[in-house]
């Protein structure tokens, strides 16, 4: 009977010992999920900043393989304001959020379009530029001067990216059958629009005016524009904190008037915002 007793009190503590252990486990687990993201990038002296690297002006490699364009100033200037060094990280645009979600760099500062669709994976700060996007074509293309010539053509877009969306989910069923192309950079699309191998893309021009210039792409904007898109800085959910530091920040370069120089700097205008 001792001995039934015995063994009936050691299966109590072994699974006592089992529920302690997975309830310190689950609140070592909430407390990580939980960690102040504003201050882990304080403490480490880097803030990890995701970029696609092809898209001049936004962001690209310079002739000294440094990233440089618009997106990558603003990055530096928060990074400067944060106290904190800036390591950019290249990543295709369709893996963008994936590579968020998976914590290879802390936000996304590379023309990342505020979506409701991409608010339910990640959260944004407050815009930092609009950006105006038009139809672009061959220069001798006469046949395509709205969307309502997209109807049995085949329209280049960057994979991955809001304009696809757009493509897809407005102007299918409202033009009408045309076909969709997707390209991992906007240099690839241009050159298949150059060669006749695409009829059109959408894009805007400050992302296009510098490849053009330097391919000598015989190609043009055509139309109004057809959307406005806004841009943000994106990070990963549950970094309220984070997210209220960089709208602080970048406030503060509006008020200041750095964030004008950096915008002329690239576009040669004024925002218009």
């Amino acid at each position: 009977m001792k001995r039934r007793r015995s063994f009936i009190g050691l299966i109590f503590i072994l699974v006592f010992t089992v529920m302690l252990s997975a309830c310190t486990s689950n609140n070592e687990n909430k407390a990580s999920e939980n960690v102040d993201l504003l201050q882990e990038v304080k403490d480490r002296g880097v803030l990890k900043v995701g970029v696609m690297g092809t898209y001049q002006p936004y962001n690209f490699l310079n002739e000294k393989k440094e990233m440089d364009g618009f997106d990558a100033d603003i990055a530096k200037e928060i990074g400067k304001r944060l106290g904190v060094d800036v390591e950019f990280v290249a990543q295709e645009f369709s893996g963008m959020i994936a590579g968020l979600q998976a914590e290879k760099f802390d936000t996304v500062i590379s023309q990342m379009t505020i979506t409701d669709e991409r608010k339910k994976q990640m959260d944004f700060t407050d815009p930092y530029i609009t950006n105006h996007v038009k139809i672009i074509v061959a220069d001798s293309d006469q046949s395509i001067t709205s969307v309502e010539d997209f109807k049995g053509k085949d329209i280049g877009v960057g994979l991955g990216t809001n304009d696809e969306t757009y493509l897809r989910t407005e102007l299918l069923p409202k033009v009408g059958d045309f076909t969709i192309k997707t390209y991992d950079d906007v240099i690839t699309s241009l050159k298949d629009l150059d060669a006749g191998r695409i009829d059109a893309t959408i894009n805007n021009m400050y992302a296009i005016k510098p490849v053009i210039e330097k391919n000598g792409f015989k190609i043009k904007a055509v139309g109004e524009p057809i959307k406005s898109d806004q841009a943000g800085i994106a990070v990963r959910k549950g970094n309220e904190t984070f997210i209220t530091e960089l709208n602080r920040i970048l406030n503060e370069m509006k008020e200041d008037g750095t964030y004008k120089e950096i915008y002329v700097k690239w576009f040669d205008e004024e925002p218009q915002e």
